[in-house]
């Protein structure tokens, strides 16, 4: 018995000594708190900088310095003025009618708080990113004022608490206004001034836009409601006042239909305010005429009512800890250290940042800033972040406040997927669904108009489609300046909600209906041209030709190819999953093969139209802001490093293209530069973002200027591109710091999400893997890919090692367990070779001769040559020992031009960087 104790005893102690060591194998990410913040309010000087005729004025004040807080239903952007407070709120629903008959998104109102401290001291604003909270402190006449905001998703109200550190001290009138009130009515005039997205306060007046409200006080409640003449909407805010001691008194100027609240002497207090509209998201709100969008939606009154009753009830203590339960087990989900916090307020580190004094802190908060923007502007049950998210001042949201659907929307999801936020796609889902009806007749109506061969007259035989433009009331047809393709660009988003979640209810019910939908119809929109499939009529996004300076009709242009491809291999390998006998797939499957996705032009570029030589030449812009060419790099996946000659002519691309552009283009761009590998180029795209892109409170710009309005998907698509940086999984295999740059010698990261639900955290040393843990959720095989990683250990939590398969030097694969933590450590480092520099090329008659600067720590070279656009190359030479080759062949008589390849090679054999060049015949 003693024998078989102390034999027990041993055990626990070898557990624990196990536990211990595994613990301290695991990766170790420091948690921080992420804030931004500023010693001074933001100005409110009624916002418009003054233009000249040929520009549209912009409110600097709002886009550049306020504070945004928002649960996915409203927004409010905060001020932190202490004479006068301002919250500018936004409610997703509300619309108005716009210019030419659209529907736009128009602002809710303002609430503002006068307090009249004008000669404060100490004073401090700021956002907490972990928590979504804002708050506001200063001192005023020896009183320590302080002001803490919040809007909870659980709860659906807007909190706001009010204290002072000495009783009796706290006064203050609560004053809110509805914005933009027109009266109802035909066209009197229209002032040219205030057109456009960027409207001023001068009121606007369209044919039939009106929009009537009051503002009514009594007791402690402000109630705002009012009604819209387009589209017939209700809206209506209710603002509780709780003060602590004190008195409170109600007050309405009937001439001005303005309510308010006047609080003295408190203590605190705290204001509660719930808004919202007759909105319901349904298929009638796209298929119906304007005046019967809303037909049979309930008034909004009574749910608002009783949501403000339960949050009143609830008490402010509830409400925060409910708040940040829900908001931190979002935002907590994922850490990102790459430097040192630095303590500057936020603009002063932003300003140094433009002036060459590049914080890497900068980065790293601009990365969870855009996590916490997406969590505050979608949320399950309200709709999808516009391109404002849910933040809108302006009588006529910018672009209608719409959801753009040439790369817009889908950049605003992209960080769901990779930062661990893939629920918040739930948002778009049910939007799909709502619109799903209206976007099958627009697949109708398509096929019928350009291939009426193809139509099908049975139900939903035609799939679904949709063009560039979406809203809460519309959704549009393809045609114009973007083709068939832009319905793949969006199912790609639903495979990706597949591929990430692993879930087989998800790929059942949602996934597969989307992209078999989609797969439907563009199997109908092409036409057999010499031998392809070539989607006609054809466009990519936007362009614009040099002749006739109007978008370019085309056929079969390389982001409808690529779009038509991606979309069938999804349907292809989602009814395999499902184990589907669709009639349709073995079509998919035929067409996917004369498809001919992509093609190498003579300026070793992958060329955006099929008749296009070199690069530019049909275009007006050379540095457009769409690289719709590149699409099956990023967000799609066909273009990868199993297609290098692919993915090398990208880069020509990309170079071409530029790098300065609209917020949004340079964000796109961060992503696609990840997923060539090139971690410093994707760091000069963070920079040039961070450098020309960005206000001062860290919301991202359209055009890299300061009259540019502000526009949220380059925030999301940045944030989204910091990640692939840092970890990988669409080729396949789950990819470690796939594009580290130099800048980041030293780091670490949890909780990144991987394809096949997989949670991955790592944590490196002057460039090189100290170690790396994969959480898998389910029983899946996981395949990794890192330099020398088949000599690293593998051991899961309780320090067994785990074997593993060797794929090559750099994947192993292993099976997992549900909810098993695997850890790699003692990865040997690796050196890659530099690139060769200064590659020059001369193509004469039959021959082709390369000249190049050779590397200091290449001992030989390996020669490559393309063959067409096959996506793989060629190897001609290996272990060229000089920088100097000659490439002799008779067939090439009949070339115009190649690429050529020339990679460094180590004392070992491994490959390192390489260097390509296009050479046409001279």
């Amino acid at each position: 018995m003693k024998n078989s104790r102390k034999i027990l005893f041993a055990l626990l102690c070898l557990f624990y000594i196990i536990n211990v060591q595994a613990q301290q194998r695991i990766v170790k990410v420091v948690t921080s708190d992420y804030e931004l913040w500023y010693d001074e309010p933001a100005n409110n000087r009624g916002g418009v900088i003054p233009v000249n005729e040929s520009e549209r004025p912009i409110d600097a004040d709002w886009e550049r310095w306020s504070l945004p807080i928002g649960n996915g239903y409203m927004g409010a952007s905060i001020f932190g003025g202490t004479s006068t407070e301002r919250l500018q709120l936004t409610d997703k629903t509300l619309y108005i009618r716009g210019l030419w008959g659209a529907e736009t998104q128009t602002s809710f109102g303002d609430l503002y708080l006068d307090f009249f401290h004008n000669l404060r001291t100490n004073y401090r604003r700021s956002l907490n990113l972990n928590k979504g909270i804002a708050e506001v402190s200063y001192e005023y006449q020896g009183v320590k004022y302080h002001r803490e905001y919040f809007i909870s998703y659980p709860d659906n109200v807007l909190v706001i608490k009010l204290t002072a550190d000495k009783p009796g001290k706290l006064s203050f009138t609560v004053r809110p206004q509805i914005a933009h009130l027109v009266p109802f009515g035909p066209l009197q005039r229209i002032d040219t001034m205030t057109i456009g997205y960027l409207s001023g306060p001068t009121q606007t007046r369209f044919s039939y836009n009106g929009r009537e409200g009051k503002v009514f006080a009594k007791d402690d409640m402000i109630t705002l409601r009012g009604k819209t003449e387009y589209l017939k909407l209700i809206y209506e805010a209710q603002i509780k006042v709780i003060p602590v001691n004190g008195s409170i008194s109600a007050r309405n100027d009937s001439n001005a239909d303005q309510g308010t609240i006047r609080v003295e002497n408190a203590d605190s207090a705290v204001i509660l305010l719930t808004l919202g509209t007759n909105y319901r998201l349904s298929p009638q709100v796209f298929s119906n005429k304007a005046a019967e969008k809303l037909k049979g939606c309930p008034d909004p009154h009574g749910e608002i009512s009783q949501r403000l009753i339960k949050a009143v009830q609830k008490g402010y203590d509830q409400l925060r800890a409910a708040h940040i339960n829900d908001f931190s087990s979002l935002t907590e989900r994922v850490q990102l250290n790459i430097s040192k916090k630095s303590s500057l307020p936020t603009d002063r580190l932003l300003a140094a940042y433009k002036q060459g004094k590049q914080d890497t802190y900068l980065e790293e908060l601009f990365f969870h800033y855009g996590r916490y923007l997406l969590i505050s502007s979608t949320r399950k049950g309200a709709l999808p972040p516009t391109l404002q998210g849910v933040w809108n001042q302006y009588e006529l949201a910018p672009w209608n406040g719409n959801y753009t659907h040439n790369i817009n929307i889908q950049m605003n999801y992209w960080p769901a997927f990779n930062t661990n936020l893939i629920e918040l796609f739930e948002s778009y889902v049910d939007f799909h669904k709502a619109y799903k009806p209206m976007a099958e007749r627009f697949a109708s109506k398509y096929i019928k108009i350009h291939h009426p061969q193809h139509f099908s007259d049975k139900p939903s035989g035609n799939g679904w489609t949709m063009g560039t433009g979406a809203g809460a009331y519309m959704v549009g047809m393809p045609g114009g300046h973007s083709g068939p393709g832009m319905a793949a660009f969006t199912s790609k988003l639903f495979w990706d909600y597949y591929t990430f979640t692993n879930n087989k209810q998800i790929l059942k019910e949602t996934t597969y209906p989307a992209v078999l939908g989609v797969a439907n119809f563009l199997s109908k929109v092409t036409t057999d041209t010499l031998g392809f499939l070539l989607a006609t009529p054809s466009a990519s996004p936007e362009q614009y030709a040099k002749v006739t300076k109007r978008p370019y009709p085309t056929i079969g242009c390389a982001f409808d190819q690529q779009m038509i491809y991606e979309n069938h291999q999804d349907a292809i390998h989602a009814a395999t999953l499902l184990g589907k006998r669709d009639k349709n797939i073995r079509l998919f499957k035929e067409q996917s093969k004369r498809l001919d996705p992509v093609q190498i032009g003579n300026s070793g570029q992958i060329k955006e139209y099929r008749e296009e030589k070199h690069y530019g030449d049909i275009v007006l812009e050379q540095n457009h802001r769409h690289i719709s060419q590149l699409i099956g790099l990023y967000p799609g996946t066909l273009i990868n490093e199993n297609t290098p000659v692919w993915l090398d002519a990208a880069k020509v691309t990309l170079n071409r293209r530029g790098d300065i552009s609209t917020g949004w283009s340079m964000a796109h761009k961060i992503n696609l530069w990840a997923r060539a590998k090139e971690g410093n180029r994707a760091h000069d795209l963070v920079t040039a973002l961070l450098t020309t892109g960005i206000h001062e409170n860290l919301w991202t710009t359209c055009l890299a200027v300061l009259r540019s309005p502000f526009q949220i998907d380059a925030n999301f698509g940045g944030t989204a591109g910091i990640a692939e940086m840092l970890l990988q999984s669409h080729e396949g295999y789950i990819h470690i710091l796939p594009a580290l740059p130099d800048i980041w010698k030293n780091g670490s990261y949890r909780g990144l999400t991987a394809r096949g639900n997989f949670e991955v955290s790592a944590n490196w040393k002057e460039g090189q893997l100290a170690q790396a843990e994969i959480l898998s959720k389910q029983n899946n095989t996981c395949i990794l890919k890192y330099p020398n990683i088949t000599y690293a250990i593998l051991k899961d939590t309780t320090g067994k090692t785990i074997k593993y398969k060797s794929i090559g030097k750099d994947k192993i694969s292993f099976p997992t367990k549900a909810n098993q933590t695997y850890i790699i450590s003692n990865v040997p480092q690796h050196k890659v070779a530099a690139a060769p520099q200064e590659l020059k090329a001369n193509f004469n008659g039959n021959t082709v001769s390369l000249q190049w600067k050779p590397t200091k720590d290449a001992a030989a070279y390996a020669i490559y040559r393309t063959r067409g656009n096959s996506p793989d190359y060629e190897l001609i030479a290996t272990d060229v020992k000089q920088p100097t080759y000659k490439y002799t062949a008779s067939e090439l008589k009949a070339t115009d031009y190649l690429v050529f390849k020339i990679a460094s090679l180590n004392e070992t054999g491994d490959e390192g960087k390489a260097a390509t060049i296009c050479v046409e015949k001279q």
